[in-house]
């Protein structure tokens, strides 16, 4: 599962008109970049994280879609055919159980790279009222995330970006693009509880805090 993460740099991202602003703690239902060709081309637009499927009857909306049943739901079979997008983000959070309590951590590239999370997105309408919105893919988790959670979100490699947002390419293509990203690529870091409220969004929660003695020791 992937149910929090950042944006706070623009690389790489062609805003076009949309404004910009550094974000921390990135939340279920909020607005978020999406990259993906609507109808016109490839373009940059502001969509809601919560994919409603635009066939439902009650707007229940889902932010994870598993990578390995992406053509059996029918909530997500259609947009994974015809509507894909790629959701950037600077990292992640995931949490930790220690006792009682859930330590979060931050992953992100181990070169600070703007991340491509695999996403798919659909269009909601009811009674004059439309939600155009998303879901991010999710992948077993590497051997990095896999210390903390069994999911992940699926990541793509530069190389394989443009082709995912191509209508023509092949469905078998596109599942082979949504393997666990290398877990060498990637770093992490314990982070305060801060980020436990989506209200708080500020740099601060992702500045590193010290490890209790014993824990989490096979992650660094």
């Amino acid at each position: 599962m992937c149910g929090r993460y950042t944006l706070h740099t623009r690389d790489r991202i062609e805003l076009r008109g949309l404004s910009f602003a550094p974000r921390y703690n990135i939340a279920p239902s909020q607005d978020v970049l999406v990259i993906a060709d609507f109808g016109g081309g490839v373009e940059t637009r502001s969509l809601t994280w919560g994919l409603i499927p635009s066939w439902s009857t009650d707007g229940k909306a889902f932010i994870n879609a598993r990578a390995e049943t992406l053509e059996e739901r029918p909530s997500f079979s259609e947009s994974f055919r015809l509507r894909r997008c790629i959701i950037p983000a600077s990292g992640f959070f995931e949490w930790k159980r220690s006792g009682k309590e859930k330590r979060p951590f931050y992953f992100q590239s181990h070169t600070h790279a703007t991340l491509a999370f695999a996403g798919i997105w659909d269009t909601w309408s009811q009674r004059g009222r439309a939600i155009t919105s998303c879901a991010i893919i999710t992948t077993p988790a590497n051997d990095l995330v896999g210390e903390l959670h069994d999911r992940m979100p699926a990541i793509l490699l530069p190389e394989v970006q443009h082709d995912w947002l191509n209508p023509r390419t092949d469905r078998v293509a596109l599942l082979r693009m949504l393997q666990p990203f290398p877990a060498s690529q990637m770093k992490l870091h314990p982070v305060g509880s801060g980020v436990n409220s989506p209200e708080n969004d500020s740099a601060d929660l992702l500045l590193a805090v010290e490890a209790e003695v014993g824990q989490t020791l096979s992650l660094f």
